[in-house]
């Protein structure tokens, strides 16, 4: 069964940075494109940043570019999300995301569609 912890969310202030990361067990993590996605209070939930599996390609939303950076450690089953130049209007819980099948199955790591497993979400409040 697949499992993931996520842990980095918080408060922080208008132009301060986290660090999000999230572990994985119970699944060849390596095998499988990984997302970051967010869901705002009254919104639906979005795909902000994605990775394919060996970490070689990445994709961001138009709204955290230059701003959020994706990457993965296939050696300890994590990805993570460094986000800075944070804004009140990132505010949001943050969950990571597995795709719903192996790369060699054919995917499209870019497609919020690709995804069906999240994590528990962590909160991320970015405030004064």
């Amino acid at each position: 069964q697949v499992q993931f912890v996520e842990s980095g969310g918080g408060l922080v202030q208008p132009g301060g940075s986290l660090r999000l990361s999230c572990a994985a067990s119970g699944l060849i993590f390596s095998y499988y494109d990984m997302g970051w996605f967010r869901q705002a209070a009254g919104k639906e939930r979005e795909l902000v940043a994605a990775i394919n599996w060996n970490g070689g390609s990445t994709s961001y939303a138009d709204s955290v570019k230059g701003r959020f950076t994706i990457a993965r450690d296939n050696e300890k089953n994590t990805v993570y999300l460094q986000m800075n130049s944070l804004k009140p209007e990132d505010t949001a819980v943050y969950y990571c995301a597995l795709a719903v099948r192996p790369y060699y199955s054919g995917s499209d790591y870019t497609s919020r569609s690709n995804y069906g497993t999240w994590g528990q979400g962590t909160q991320v409040t970015v405030s004064s």
